[in-house]
């Protein structure tokens, strides 16, 4: 008889929890899915389907913008905020079927719409019903954090919870926050026609990157008529007015219509799940390499636990979470972090993978940083879009990759060579060797490593082969 009526009960249908629950459901187990709101989670309601969506819009009116340097004349964008958003409805219920209820049933999953709450090891309550399983996989996620500015709450700030049900374009936007989400927000409302003004606190904009990259979005937000306030908190808001106060106490007044909050996000826990689980400093669900948590039957993936808050990940840990649950105490498989690859949104796209420069040097590493410049690549010529760079950290004295960013159109796309290198152990030797299509922009990964390879040549390797040559004609 069966100690328990599931495998498996995930509590979350996000990227998280939609992966952990595919791969039970493909193991042939039996799976429970809990979601309280809408199936598909941030990612396909709130967050990387809607924004992209908009971001694609904003860029077609850039283009427009910009043709008369394409030899286009007379082109202008007329622009239908309404539209718009449509539009960027339309899209999510087009990507909405992947992740939906009726989908995931015909795989043999039952889902349940309603507020789940763990109460033990084994056991989670919903709609007053208990439902057991031998493991339990928490994908809650996370939520956007207001910070406490005085009268910013009176405001009706938006955060990506009621971002999408905007109907009129802000002639004035202040956005608070110059990380990724708001940077690429701030980016597309300025093409879309609103005028905004970006805050951060830190000295520089995406403060978690390299200072190279953040210079070169200061720089393309300048020449697009976005107004950035580093070094800068919000300290009050009233009815128009946001009073920005810089790290030397000047006020700066800032008019706005709207205000868009991107200040982090904190994880969804309950008290109940407080009480149950062991969180860190941070206020995330601990777990170890398997994604356990301090109840031996309770797994956690995707933003509740970090470290990274991006759709990909989470859907790495769900799938994690899924298969260590199913073959607890038999086999496990840990999870590796070493080459997690991510990208911002903003025009250019910012991608890294592994270590930046600066975490490279706190952690006394010694490497060698090569680095190609966009501009020198011909598709980016034909493209007229030359900003950016890659640049490759490697090991000291060999071809072992350890770090790479990419600043560029498509870096996102890009970044996947130096990934999949890492992962797999390549180093730049082989991607030197590699065949890449013309013109293209993996050209610059070829190139990247031709000048590391260049660099290493021995003068009198040089000499020896001028001499050679001389004596062969």
């Amino acid at each position: 008889m069966s100690k328990f009526e599931n495998n498996i009960v995930v509590v979350g249908a996000g990227s998280a929890g939609l992966i952990a629950a595919m791969v039970g459901a493909t193991a042939r187990a039996k799976v429970v899915l809990i979601e309280k709101d809408r199936m598909g989670g941030d990612c396909l309601n709130r967050g990387c389907i809607p924004s992209k969506a908009l971001i694609a819009s904003a860029k077609v009116a850039r283009l427009l913008s910009r043709s008369e340097s394409f030899g286009i004349r007379n082109q202008k964008a007329d622009l239908d905020f309404e539209s718009v958003m449509e539009r960027v409805h339309r899209v999510i219920s087009r990507v909405a079927p992947k992740d939906s209820k009726q989908r995931y049933e015909e795989m043999g999953v039952a889902c349940i719409e309603g507020q789940a709450q763990l109460v033990d090891g084994h056991h989670v309550e919903v709609g007053g019903r208990v439902i057991s399983a031998k493991s339990v996989i928490l994908a809650t996620g996370a939520e956007s954090t207001i910070p406490p500015i005085h009268g910013l709450i009176s405001a009706e700030p938006l955060i990506s919870e009621n971002l999408w049900d905007l109907e009129a374009l802000p002639n004035r936007l202040v956005v608070i926050g110059g990380g990724p989400i708001g940077c690429e927000l701030a980016q597309a409302f300025r093409r879309l026609g609103s005028e905004v003004s970006i805050i951060e606190s830190q000295k520089t904009l995406l403060p978690l990157e390299d200072v190279s990259a953040s210079t070169v979005i200061a720089s393309v937000f300048d020449t697009e008529g976005i107004r950035v306030l580093t070094g800068c908190k919000a300290e009050y808001v009233n009815e128009s007015i946001v009073g920005v106060v810089d790290e030397f106490g000047s006020e700066v007044k800032l008019p706005f219509d709207r205000i868009l909050v991107a200040a982090g996000r904190k994880p969804i826990i309950d008290k109940t799940t407080r009480g149950l689980l062991h969180l860190d400093d941070n206020g995330v669900v601990k777990v170890n390499r398997y994604m356990q948590t301090s109840l031996q039957s309770v797994y956690a993936c995707g933003d509740l636990v970090g470290p990274y808050q991006f759709t990909h990940m989470a859907a790495y840990q769900g799938w994690h979470a899924a298969m260590n649950a199913l073959t607890r105490p038999f086999w496990r498989e840990s999870i590796d972090y070493s080459a997690v690859p991510w990208c911002t949104y903003t025009d250019p796209e910012i991608a890294r993978v592994g270590l930046s420069e600066p975490e490279a040097k706190r952690q006394g590493l010694k490497f060698d940083a090569t680095e190609y410049t966009l501009a020198d690549l011909d598709r980016a010529q034909t493209d007229q879009e030359v900003e950016g760079f890659v640049k490759v950290l490697t090991k000291h004295g060999t071809d072992k990759i350890i770090g790479a960013l990419i600043v560029g159109s498509n870096a996102g796309e890009m970044i996947a060579h130096f990934s999949n290198a890492m992962a797999w152990k390549v180093g730049l030797s082989k991607l030197m060797k590699s065949i890449y299509v013309y013109p293209t922009r993996a050209e610059a990964i070829r190139d990247v490593s031709g000048i590391w390879r260049r660099g290493r040549i021995s003068p009198r390797l040089f000499k020896l082969a001028e001499v050679l040559n001389n004596l062969n004609r």
